[in-house]
Formats: C-alpha cells, structure tokens, sequence
C-alpha cells in the first residue's frame, strides 16, 4: 500500500465519508486526485480493510460512504510504528527568490508582498480551527486536547501549521526590508 492509501485509512478512522470528502480533507496534508482516490479506496474495499455503503439521495446521485475496520485499522496501526519518509517541499517562490536579482526590485516586494498576505491569512484561518478544534472538545483558551482525544492529532498539526505560518510572516517580513527600494529616478 502507499501513502496515500495510509492517508485514506487514516481519515476514516475518525469518520464514514464519501470519496469526494476523502479527497476535500486529505488536501491539506497529500495533494490527491478523484483519479487516484477512488481505485484506491476500491482496492481498499477489495482487501478488506474498509466496507461501502450506498446512500441514496434525491436531488443528487447516490454516494458511497466508506468506513474503516478491524484490518483497516490493524494496517494503520502497523503504519503508524514505520518511520516517516523525508518531509517533502515543494515551493514555486524559493526558486524565484533565488534568481530574484534578475529582475526590478518591485516585483521581488509584489511577490514577497503577496505571499505575506497569503500567509496572513492563513495565520487568520488557522486560529479559527484551533479555535473550533478547542470548542469541540470543550477546552478552554489555554488548554489542549488530551492524547486520547480524536481531536489531539488535528490539534497539533495546526499548531505545526501556525508556527511555520508565524515563520514565514517573519521570513516574507525580513525580506520586504532586505529588498531596496528604488527611487524613481529625477531628470
């Protein structure tokens, strides 16, 4: 099985979804495709480790919902003990930063201005769902779910995503006052 397969395995041991809600959430960790979640949760299906349910619906097409099992979260918990492969990051403005004195000096602030803002809002949307994760689980401001909660694993992924949003506000910050400014020139 591959990653992605964990990933899917993963989802499901906290709730039944529909292909299409597997592939929504698991976006923000593994960027998938319909084209790739749904043969796997089909050879998922096949193995034994989730099961379908046909839902019906009257202003849409029916659904398949699925949910993991017994050998689903066997395998999962077999996962969860393999060392994590290398982080992988893929970031379309490191390559412009580093050829960045290539060009005027205002477009290198409108990219970095831009990603500031990116990561402002994010910042913005991340202490929501911490917010929402806190009001589930009947926490208070200062507290965090316990390790038995199903909600600990989101709880410390977006406080991971909040801190390297926060350093990345600092880094596009740093920048922006790194970057000269040019003065238009007076003739």
């Amino acid at each position: 099985m591959n990653t992605l397969a964990y990933g899917l395995l993963s989802l499901l041991s906290h709730s039944s979804l529909s292909g299409y809600d597997l592939m929504l959430r698991i976006q923000p960790f593994w960027p998938a495709k319909h084209s790739q979640i749904y043969p796997l949760l089909a050879r998922l299906e096949r193995n034994g480790m989730v099961s379908c349910e046909l839902v019906q619906q009257s202003d849409k097409p029916d659904k398949k919902v699925y949910s993991i099992n017994d050998k689903g979260i066997a395998a999962l918990q077999e996962w969860l003990t393999v060392p994590a492969s290398d982080p992988v990051m893929r970031d379309e403005l490191m390559l412009k930063a580093f050829c960045m004195s290539h060009v005027d000096p205002a477009v290198s602030r409108e990219l970095f201005a831009a990603r500031l803002e990116h990561y402002r809002n994010k910042l913005e949307r991340l202490c929501q769902k911490i917010k929402s994760v806190r009001q589930v689980d009947e926490l208070e401001e200062d507290q965090m779910p316990s390790y038995q909660s199903p909600y600990f694993g989101a709880y410390i992924m977006l406080n991971k995503a909040l801190m390297s949003c926060r350093t990345n506000i600092e880094w596009c910050e740093w920048v922006l006052a790194v970057i000269p400014v040019e003065e238009a020139s007076v003739e």
